[in-house]
């Protein structure tokens, strides 16, 4: 029995190391009091020149392994660091009424801000410990992740570079963002986060952007929108339900790599 036990042991070591592979790291940050964690994958170069920051948010129920999994921007983008957090128990608007799942603040001031503060501590924690280049720091995010982009962009503009939000509706950053270069993933027959709100937010970054009536084909699904003061939108509309597509993350890498190099 001992020795079946110190096997189990052994396999479970190996399982947990396993899943945090060379280059990552799990951390743990204490905001008023409350442990909360994230994933980040760092190229080695981090800590000696400046080095650019993806933060990924998952959706409502999901969590920050699977982030890792989904999205994957260290392996589309493995020259940047890459930043997976991991959110609370959170009511939700559309489901989840009792707050059972995990997920993100939906909006200023909601829920003491935690999350926000986590977003500040998990940024300090970044530049303390490696080489950040400040003028190249990006976030994206589906569903509920996605609306926390938005509010991310309301409430910490001067701190990004661009943004990409898919499957989102932030009612509670309409008419309070700043011109930013920003892609916006949706799909048109979403049963959760119906279009036509989405529709809304794309109207309304379209205005804030100030760019073109026409755009132009940029990949498959996705027109860009460019703009006269260098904040272009990318529209990626498909035709699929509220499930975040497969190619989705190598085009947000593609796009936050082109603003990043457009970054004087």
């Amino acid at each position: 029995m001992k020795r079946l036990l110190a096997a189990l042991f052994a396999l479970l070591a190996i399982s947990l190391h396993a899943q945090v592979p060379e280059g990552f790291s799990e951390i743990t940050l204490d905001v008023d009091g409350v442990k909360r964690q994230t994933i980040i994958y760092a190229p080695k170069t981090s800590k000696e020149k400046p080095t650019p920051v993806v933060f990924v948010f998952h959706g409502h129920g999901g969590n920050s392994r699977n982030t890792v999994r989904s999205f994957a921007m260290h392996k589309h983008w493995p020259e940047a660091i890459s930043v997976y957090p991991q959110g609370l128990n959170t009511p939700g608007r559309l489901t989840d009424p009792e707050g059972k799942k995990p997920g993100w603040q939906s909006g200023p001031g909601a829920m003491g801000d935690r999350d926000l503060k986590f977003f500040d501590a998990m940024l300090a924690k970044l530049k303390a410990e490696h080489q950040v280049d400040a003028k190249r720091i990006f976030s994206t995010g589906h569903s509920n992740g996605g609306g926390f982009t938005y509010l991310l962009w309301m409430t910490r503009p001067e701190v990004f570079t661009a943004m990409a939000p898919s499957a989102a509706a932030a009612r509670a950053s309409q008419g309070n963002l700043k011109p930013k270069p920003a892609m916006h993933i949706g799909g048109t027959a979403d049963p959760l986060v119906k279009f036509e709100w989405q529709q809304v937010m794309i109207d309304l970054v379209k205005k804030t952007n100030g760019v073109s009536a026409e755009g132009t084909a940029w990949a498959k699904h996705c027109t860009l929108y460019p703009s006269a003061t260098g904040t272009p939108f990318i529209a990626y509309i498909h035709p699929g339900t509220h499930k975040f597509p497969d190619e989705a993350p190598a085009l947000i890498a593609r796009f936050f790599k082109e603003q990043a190099a457009a970054v004087k």
